[in-house]
């Protein structure tokens, strides 16, 4: 295969491929190859069984669970917007005298419709999963079915939104950058989100004065001037 190539059933050319295939020929969507790396598409709903395949077939042995993100596409595809991606590997060991695992790696990639943004949970496959999916739900809100404990693990409970997708609007704490300057995350103008932050509740203009400490400095680069000192019995900012 080519360096950045895509293959589609029947023409699916790697073992674990072949081996989804023959046990699942409607959950296979395509296969590509990308710097050396297997990635295979599967539909949703058949993820559960391919992670339970790639597992447990003894050819395949993919034993350990390394990660699974998500992908915010926005426009890119008509039948989907985001990607959840699952990185198996088949670790090398010895137990008993008797050797475990190929060396392999591989990429399971589902497509994720905005109108129905759900995915069936894989932590009964691998509980290692349990926390990745927390974090792609409450970064993209991507909702997995039968997670044991489905819940925010980065915002506070109270946020409205997920801050990974490429709609999202942009926001941020003020950042101080080298000569004193101090400027916020993102653009000039402070976007309100509900939750709270380190300065207290973000929906509040991040509990900050922006209006005295974010003068546009455009003539020296990015950023804003050093805030001015506090007024007596008033916080310092910054």
């Amino acid at each position: 295969m080519s360096v950045d190539s895509v293959i589609t059933a029947p023409q699916a050319q790697s073992l674990e491929a072949q081996k989804i295939v023959a046990q699942f020929p409607e959950g296979f969507v395509s296969e590509s190859v990308f710097r050396g790396d297997t990635r295979i598409m599967v539909e949703r709903a058949y993820i559960v069984d391919v992670c339970r395949l790639m597992r447990d077939d003894p050819d395949l042995q993919f034993n350990f669970f390394g990660e699974c993100l998500g992908v915010d596409y926005l426009d890119k595809f008509d039948d989907h917007r985001f990607e959840v991606v699952y990185n198996l590997s088949s670790v090398v060991y010895e137990k008993n005298g008797k050797k475990f695992g190929t060396g392999r790696r591989i990429f399971l990639k589902v497509g994720v419709p905005e109108d129905d943004a759900t995915v069936p949970s894989v932590v009964s496959v691998y509980p290692g999963a349990s926390f990745p999916e927390r974090e792609i739900f409450d970064m993209f809100g991507v909702r997995f079915q039968g997670h044991p404990d489905l819940r925010r693990i980065l915002m506070s409970d109270d946020w409205v939104g997920h801050p990974q997708r490429k709609d999202y609007p942009l926001g941020g704490e003020r950042v101080r950058f080298p000569d004193g300057k101090f400027g916020p995350s993102v653009g000039e103008v402070a976007v309100s989100h509900p939750g709270e932050s380190y300065y207290g509740k973000t929906g509040d203009t991040q509990g900050e004065h922006y209006s005295r400490s974010r003068t546009p400095t455009p003539d020296k680069g990015p950023g804003t001037e050093q805030p001015p000192p506090a007024a007596p019995g008033e916080k310092a900012q910054g």
